[in-house]
């Protein structure tokens, strides 16, 4: 009984020994053809500086939840799509006390975005921020002579 173990294992292990040899290459593993490049991120590039944009108190802001857009005009409830990029764009809420009382409890529905991103010269190494000087707002609840006014918003930026 012995023997017929010995055997058996004798020649599992030979044919293991010989599957193995055949899949090496006696002067090793080779590689051909060109090297794969790494696949470029998802989605858009990654911004390199800080995005801001600056509320009527000339506050620095990212992707505020809310701010006051002028000493006229607040945005509540932002939910912002994309930033960082040349336009940002946001969904919220748009009030001021020249929609009140109609506004006050329930802000009209809004489209917000913002452009003209304008970016700080300086050395290449540090970091430079950038601010939003444009904003449109779009709401279909806003009268016309305001929709025209708020067709396009000048915004506070710093003196670069």
């Amino acid at each position: 009984m012995r023997s017929l173990t010995a055997t058996a294992c004798v020649a599992a292990m030979s044919a293991a020994a010989l599957l193995l040899s055949g899949c090496s290459d006696p002067r090793g593993l080779r590689v051909a053809g060109p090297a794969v490049s790494p696949s470029p991120p998802a989605g858009p590039a990654e911004v390199t500086e800080p995005v801001y944009v600056s509320d009527a108190a000339r506050r620095p802001l990212q992707r505020p939840a809310s701010f006051e857009l002028t000493d006229a005009v607040s945005l509540t409830g932002l939910h912002w799509t994309s930033w960082g990029d040349a336009t940002a764009k946001a969904t919220g809420g748009l009030s001021g006390a020249w929609c009140r009382p109609e506004c006050k409890e329930q802000p009209y529905p809004v489209e917000v975005t913002l452009s003209g991103l304008l970016k700080q010269d300086g050395p290449k190494r540090q970091s430079r921020p950038a601010f939003y000087s444009s904003a449109t707002l779009v709401s279909d609840r806003l009268p016309p002579e305001k929709a025209a006014e708020l067709g396009r918003v000048s915004l506070h930026t710093p003196e670069f």
